[in-house]
Protein backbone atom coordinates (compact mmCIF):
# COMPACT_ATOMS: atom_id res chain seq x y z
CA UNK A 1 0.00 0.00 0.00
CA UNK A 2 1.31 3.56 -1.46
CA UNK A 3 0.68 6.46 0.75
CA UNK A 4 0.06 9.82 -1.60
CA UNK A 5 2.35 12.34 -0.12
CA UNK A 6 1.76 16.79 -1.37
CA UNK A 7 3.93 18.85 -1.06
CA UNK A 8 4.12 22.02 0.97
CA UNK A 9 5.72 24.02 -1.58
CA UNK A 10 3.49 26.30 -2.99
CA UNK A 11 3.42 26.33 -7.26
CA UNK A 12 5.94 28.57 -8.68
CA UNK A 13 4.26 32.02 -10.30
CA UNK A 14 5.32 32.85 -13.67
CA UNK A 15 6.98 36.34 -14.21
CA UNK A 16 4.16 38.15 -15.01
CA UNK A 17 2.21 36.76 -11.75
CA UNK A 18 5.36 37.53 -9.53
CA UNK A 19 5.98 40.86 -11.29
CA UNK A 20 2.73 41.76 -10.24
CA UNK A 21 2.76 40.49 -6.92
CA UNK A 22 5.80 42.74 -6.22
CA UNK A 23 4.15 45.81 -7.63
CA UNK A 24 0.70 45.17 -5.62
CA UNK A 25 3.61 45.13 -2.55
CA UNK A 26 5.69 48.35 -4.07
CA UNK A 27 3.17 50.59 -4.33
CA UNK A 28 2.40 51.01 -0.23
CA UNK A 29 5.95 50.86 0.44
CA UNK A 30 6.64 53.44 -2.18
CA UNK A 31 4.14 55.94 -0.43
CA UNK A 32 5.43 55.84 2.96
CA UNK A 33 9.63 55.48 2.04
CA UNK A 34 9.73 57.02 -1.33
CA UNK A 35 13.14 56.14 -3.30
CA UNK A 36 14.78 55.84 0.17
CA UNK A 37 13.06 52.34 -0.01
CA UNK A 38 15.57 49.58 -0.29
CA UNK A 39 15.56 46.37 -1.84
CA UNK A 40 15.97 44.16 1.17
CA UNK A 41 12.54 46.25 2.67
CA UNK A 42 10.92 44.90 -0.59
CA UNK A 43 12.18 41.10 -0.06
CA UNK A 44 10.72 41.23 3.31
CA UNK A 45 7.77 42.73 2.59
CA UNK A 46 7.11 40.30 -0.20
CA UNK A 47 8.36 37.16 1.26
CA UNK A 48 10.99 36.41 -1.17
CA UNK A 49 14.74 36.95 -1.83
CA UNK A 50 16.23 40.17 -2.91
CA UNK A 51 17.66 38.12 -5.98
CA UNK A 52 14.07 37.35 -6.85
CA UNK A 53 13.14 41.08 -7.42
CA UNK A 54 16.38 41.56 -9.71
CA UNK A 55 15.35 38.67 -11.79
CA UNK A 56 11.85 40.08 -12.16
CA UNK A 57 12.81 43.60 -12.96
CA UNK A 58 16.49 43.97 -13.64
CA UNK A 59 16.99 46.86 -10.96
CA UNK A 60 15.26 48.74 -8.41
CA UNK A 61 14.32 51.82 -10.63
CA UNK A 62 12.51 49.53 -12.95
CA UNK A 63 10.42 48.10 -10.35
CA UNK A 64 9.91 51.57 -9.40
CA UNK A 65 9.00 52.55 -12.46
CA UNK A 66 6.37 49.91 -12.80
CA UNK A 67 4.94 50.71 -9.81
CA UNK A 68 4.23 54.20 -10.42
CA UNK A 69 3.30 53.31 -13.73
CA UNK A 70 0.80 51.33 -12.43
CA UNK A 71 -0.19 53.32 -9.66
CA UNK A 72 -1.13 56.36 -12.27
CA UNK A 73 -3.11 54.10 -14.68
CA UNK A 74 -6.19 55.92 -15.45
CA UNK A 75 -7.76 52.72 -16.17
CA UNK A 76 -8.97 51.91 -11.85
CA UNK A 77 -10.36 55.87 -11.92
CA UNK A 78 -12.39 55.22 -15.38
CA UNK A 79 -13.86 51.92 -14.35
CA UNK A 80 -14.83 53.10 -10.33
CA UNK A 81 -16.64 56.31 -12.68
CA UNK A 82 -18.19 53.35 -14.96
CA UNK A 83 -19.48 51.98 -12.21
CA UNK A 84 -21.70 54.22 -10.26
CA UNK A 85 -25.20 53.27 -10.51
CA UNK A 86 -26.86 55.71 -13.40
CA UNK A 87 -30.02 55.73 -11.80
CA UNK A 88 -28.94 57.37 -8.83
CA UNK A 89 -29.60 61.56 -8.73
CA UNK A 90 -27.50 63.95 -10.06
CA UNK A 91 -26.64 65.05 -6.72
CA UNK A 92 -25.29 61.45 -5.49
CA UNK A 93 -23.85 61.14 -9.33
CA UNK A 94 -21.97 64.23 -8.79
CA UNK A 95 -21.07 63.58 -5.21
CA UNK A 96 -19.80 59.68 -5.93
CA UNK A 97 -17.49 61.56 -9.18
CA UNK A 98 -16.07 64.23 -7.13
CA UNK A 99 -15.29 61.73 -4.48
CA UNK A 100 -13.80 58.92 -6.82
CA UNK A 101 -11.76 62.41 -8.22
CA UNK A 102 -10.74 63.66 -4.82
CA UNK A 103 -9.02 59.96 -3.75
CA UNK A 104 -7.38 59.99 -7.19
CA UNK A 105 -5.89 63.56 -6.87
CA UNK A 106 -5.02 62.68 -3.56
CA UNK A 107 -3.08 59.35 -4.38
CA UNK A 108 -1.13 60.78 -6.74
CA UNK A 109 -0.30 64.07 -5.28
CA UNK A 110 1.01 61.58 -2.11
CA UNK A 111 3.09 59.20 -4.71
CA UNK A 112 4.53 62.71 -6.50
CA UNK A 113 5.46 63.71 -2.93
CA UNK A 114 6.97 60.29 -1.59
CA UNK A 115 9.05 60.24 -5.00
CA UNK A 116 10.21 63.97 -4.48
CA UNK A 117 8.87 64.10 -8.18
CA UNK A 118 7.58 68.12 -8.42
CA UNK A 119 5.71 67.27 -11.65
CA UNK A 120 4.62 64.10 -13.85
CA UNK A 121 7.37 61.43 -13.47
CA UNK A 122 9.79 61.67 -16.35
CA UNK A 123 8.55 59.85 -19.34
CA UNK A 124 4.45 60.14 -18.34
CA UNK A 125 2.13 60.68 -21.10
CA UNK A 126 -0.36 63.22 -20.64
CA UNK A 127 -3.47 61.92 -19.11
CA UNK A 128 -6.06 60.82 -21.56
CA UNK A 129 -8.70 63.63 -20.38
CA UNK A 130 -10.95 63.34 -22.87
CA UNK A 131 -11.88 59.74 -22.36
CA UNK A 132 -12.66 60.82 -18.80
CA UNK A 133 -15.10 63.58 -19.61
CA UNK A 134 -16.60 61.09 -22.28
CA UNK A 135 -16.90 58.84 -18.84
CA UNK A 136 -18.67 61.47 -17.09
CA UNK A 137 -20.51 63.07 -19.35
CA UNK A 138 -22.88 59.60 -20.46
CA UNK A 139 -22.99 59.18 -16.82
CA UNK A 140 -24.50 62.32 -15.93
CA UNK A 141 -26.37 62.92 -19.86
CA UNK A 142 -29.85 62.01 -18.42
CA UNK A 143 -29.73 64.93 -16.10
CA UNK A 144 -28.62 67.52 -18.64
CA UNK A 145 -31.79 69.67 -18.56
CA UNK A 146 -30.62 69.92 -14.65
CA UNK A 147 -27.15 71.84 -15.77
CA UNK A 148 -26.01 75.09 -16.86
CA UNK A 149 -23.11 73.39 -18.92
CA UNK A 150 -22.60 70.20 -21.05
CA UNK A 151 -21.98 67.11 -18.82
CA UNK A 152 -18.31 67.05 -20.26
CA UNK A 153 -18.21 70.42 -18.98
CA UNK A 154 -19.28 69.28 -15.45
CA UNK A 155 -16.64 66.47 -15.17
CA UNK A 156 -13.58 68.90 -16.19
CA UNK A 157 -14.84 71.61 -13.69
CA UNK A 158 -14.95 68.59 -11.49
CA UNK A 159 -11.53 67.59 -12.13
CA UNK A 160 -9.73 70.91 -11.87
CA UNK A 161 -11.66 71.49 -8.43
CA UNK A 162 -10.93 67.72 -7.32
CA UNK A 163 -6.79 68.28 -8.31
CA UNK A 164 -6.39 71.74 -6.58
CA UNK A 165 -8.16 70.42 -3.21
CA UNK A 166 -5.91 67.47 -3.42
CA UNK A 167 -3.05 69.88 -3.75
CA UNK A 168 -1.48 70.36 -0.01
CA UNK A 169 -0.99 74.30 -0.38
CA UNK A 170 -4.47 74.65 -1.30
CA UNK A 171 -6.10 71.65 0.25
CA UNK A 172 -4.52 71.65 3.40
CA UNK A 173 -4.52 75.55 4.38
CA UNK A 174 -8.52 75.76 5.22
CA UNK A 175 -9.28 72.37 4.92
CA UNK A 176 -12.93 71.49 2.93
CA UNK A 177 -14.90 68.35 3.08
CA UNK A 178 -15.47 66.88 -0.30
CA UNK A 179 -19.41 67.88 0.84
CA UNK A 180 -18.52 71.19 1.59
CA UNK A 181 -16.59 71.39 -2.23
CA UNK A 182 -19.30 69.63 -3.93
CA UNK A 183 -21.98 72.22 -2.39
CA UNK A 184 -20.32 75.32 -3.70
CA UNK A 185 -19.45 73.31 -6.93
CA UNK A 186 -22.79 72.18 -7.10
CA UNK A 187 -24.34 75.63 -6.99
CA UNK A 188 -21.94 76.85 -9.96
CA UNK A 189 -23.20 73.89 -12.12
CA UNK A 190 -27.03 73.07 -11.16
CA UNK A 191 -29.98 75.52 -12.83
CA UNK A 192 -31.85 76.98 -10.19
Amino acid sequence: MTTETTSARARPMGVEQRQDMIIGVVIPLILEHGRDLTSKQIAEACGIAEGTIFRAFGDKDTLIKAAVDRYLDPLALRTSLRSIDHDLSLDDKLKAVFGLLRERFTGVIRMMSALGTPGPPPGRRAPDTHEFAVVVGELLAPHADELRITPEQVAQFARVVAFASAIPAFGESIPFTTDELLDLFKHGVMEG
